[in-house]
């Protein structure tokens, strides 16, 4: 009998009025302030980052690589390989080129299928979370213990990238305004690639060195104190940071449009499907953007209305603005010198203002650098909020230690959690390169993209009369697709990347099994 309900317990599914109810209890309750400008702002806050301005370069360039690698060849070369004979490993990462816009393009495809999912469970499932709290109502508490754990991963390393992709244009802006910092305290003390000035000379060897990165380090810290503050006081900040990275963005692109030389577009693809699709499995993570306004629908005036709002406003607008950064950038110097550069955007302009008529762009170099560390702030800013929030739920359904659903007596926030969120994302930020934080995230964050979509099927099925403010259309043809697209992204991603990610669950079962487990509410004993 005890095995029988050791068993069950797995596929106990939580009530989703009972949700509901437990939110609105007082001593749990989030204060309810944001609108649907507001959550627009906050997916575009997150999308709007270190992907556009800093991971681009990966995904343009690749990892070169001069050896052979199972390890960190792309999962569907290693499949294909074998399915014709060989092993089918390639040296380093294939770079999209050019061709990134069609990348960016297979991207939002993915992203809009998995948006609309998104905004039928939002709609009706308005509760911190997201995808866990999804998940806990359709399929189950273990999925939804991987899940949760999963979204940890996702987010901390989504802001670990992002962090050291700040602190890159800090360096830029340090030398922009002339004043010199010795470079150990302003970069990673891992560089697997290294680190070279402008004139290729060697600054760093790959591997580790004796150092910090201070900024990634101390703007996490800042920005949690933000947080801790309040969810108003840090949408109102976002929006404003919102506006500003997006005149920048469109500076860039109205700047860079003369300096563009069609024979960079050539080969347009150089490293063929492969590299367009490692391309877009790597920027992908700065599109869960959309997942964050789900994680604040608990805080909305109306969810059922503005979550779905916020979601596809977001894909529309922040697809747009990346493929014209893409265009322009790829057209304006070779797709192989930004591999490697932590600010390929910046440094594209500050190698053209030094060839002749390229004097004026060092005033748009300057307000591009200024647009790019603030829309990494409100990346961070985002997904702290995030992460915070899914550990709060969590904690709420006793998953977690009660603490980490503790809210601030004065500012009504998950104070604990997002401390110890920002403490955990802020000291990797001073140690680790920003490509090795995106892979984690991309496949953590393909993983719950997998099961949102399957969710919205379980929830037609088991609960078809619910009330939906907003319905996914053709039945179940968009979850299916977008389920199958997500898993043809996780297969660009390397062996190595899927390999700590199941490292990573394991560690979150032994946790579930050993202590939440045996707290959760459907415990037998």
């Amino acid at each position: 009998m005890a095995r029988q309900n050791f068993r069950t317990q797995f596929f106990r599914t939580k009530s989703i009025d009972k949700l509901i109810h437990e939110s609105e209890q007082p001593e749990n309750a989030l204060r309810k302030t944001l609108g649907p400008v507001s959550l627009t702002a906050l997916g575009i806050g997150a999308v709007i980052g270190s992907g556009i301005f800093t991971v681009i370069g990966t995904a343009i360039g690749g990892n070169p690589s001069q050896t052979v690698s199972v390890a960190k060849s792309p999962i569907i070369d290693l499949v294909v390989g074998l399915l014709h004979g060989h092993l089918g490993a390639v040296a380093g990462r294939p770079g999209a080129g050019p061709a990134l816009v069609l990348s960016l393009l297979l991207v939002a495809t993915v992203c809009a299928l998995t948006g609309l999912c998104y905004a039928e469970l939002a709609s009706m499932i308005p509760i911190a979370g997201s995808a866990y709290t999804y998940t806990y109502a359709t399929l189950g508490e273990l999925i939804a213990w991987i899940i949760g754990w999963d979204l940890i991963l996702e987010y901390a390393f989504s802001n670990m990238s992002v962090s050291v992709g700040f602190a890159a244009h800090v360096v830029d802006l340090l030398d922009w305004l002339g004043v010199p910092m010795a470079p150990k305290w302003l970069s990673p003390a891992y560089l697997p690639l290294g680190l070279q000035d402008l004139a290729g000379k060697d600054i760093f060897a790959p591997g580790w060195h004796f150092g910090f990165d201070i900024p990634a380090f101390i703007i996490v810290l800042l920005l949690t104190v933000v947080l801790v503050r309040g969810i108003r006081e840090s949408a109102r900040t976002n929006n404003i940071m919102v506006l500003i990275k997006i005149a920048a963005i469109l500076l860039f692109v109205s700047f860079g449009l003369s300096f563009i030389h069609t024979s960079n577009y050539v080969p347009f693809s150089p490293n063929g499907f492969t590299g367009i699709l490692a391309g877009g499995s790597i920027i992908f993570f700065t599109y869960i953007g959309f997942d964050s306004v789900s994680t604040a629908s608990e805080e909305c005036k109306n969810p059922r209305r503005d979550v779905p709002v916020g979601i596809i406003a977001t894909l529309v607008i922040c697809t747009i603005l990346y493929m014209g950064v893409a265009a322009v950038l790829t057209g304006m110097v070779p797709w192989q010198s930004v591999a490697g550069d932590g600010a390929p955007v910046v440094t594209a302009l500050k190698r053209l203002s030094l060839t002749p008529g390229g004097h004026r762009l060092h005033w748009v170099r300057l307000a591009v650098l200024i647009g790019a560390l603030v829309g990494m702030v409100s990346s961070i800013l985002v997904f702290q909020l995030g992460q915070a929030r899914v550990w709060f739920a969590m904690s709420r359904d006793r998953l977690l230690p009660d603490i980490f659903s503790k809210l601030h007596p004065k500012f009504r926030t998950p104070a604990f959690a997002t401390w110890v969120a920002g403490i955990l994302v802020a000291i990797p930020s001073g140690l680790f390169d920003v490509g090795s934080f995106a892979e984690m995230s991309n496949i953590g964050t393909l993983f719950a993209f997998v099961l949102v979509s399957i969710g919205v099927i379980v929830l037609r099925y088991k609960d078809p009369a619910r009330h939906r403010g907003f319905r996914v259309p053709f039945g179940p043809v968009i979850p299916v697709l977008s389920t199958l697209f997500c898993i043809l992204l996780m297969a660009g991603l390397p062996a190595i990347t899927w390999i700590r990610f199941f490292v990573w669950l394991v560690i979150g079962l032994f946790v579930y099994f050993f202590y939440s487990r045996k707290r959760s509410e459907f415990y037998e004993g």
